[in-house]
């Protein structure tokens, strides 16, 4: 069983920046696929990244590639997503998510993100 809170949402002007983080608890942290996911106003869930056990393989949704940035600290159980560039349609509640095969076991509350323009 794994326990997952998100933290670093906001507010932010196109353009700017931001850095969600998401605290696991719980045994084997590191033998998890770590992912984030959004869900945008009236649209369905959306893959935004994986990172793999180790860190050393991620991959993206084509939508944010060049602009974000997924990577894990295994020592402090912990997942990041480096947000730059960002633009109105990247609005939405962010989700961790924790997997031992792909992240989709294991959800965390989300975290609310939202881009003015």
């Amino acid at each position: 069983q794994v326990q997952l809170v998100e933290s670093g949402g906001g507010l932010v002007q196109a353009g700017g920046s931001l850095r969600l983080s998401c605290a696991a608890s719980g045994r084997d942290y590191s033998a998890y696929f770590m992912g984030w996911f959004r869900r945008a106003p009236r649209k369905e869930r959306e893959w935004v990244a994986t990172i793999s056990r180790d860190g050393g393989s991620t991959y993206y949704t084509d939508s944010v590639k060049g602009r974000f940035t997924v990577s894990r600290d295994n020592a402090k159980n912990t997942v990041y997503l480096e947000m730059n560039s960002l633009k109105p349609e990247d609005t939405a509640v962010y989700y961790c998510a924790a997997g031992i095969h792909w992240p989709q076991d294991y959800w965390g509350q989300g975290t609310q993100v939202t881009v003015s323009s």
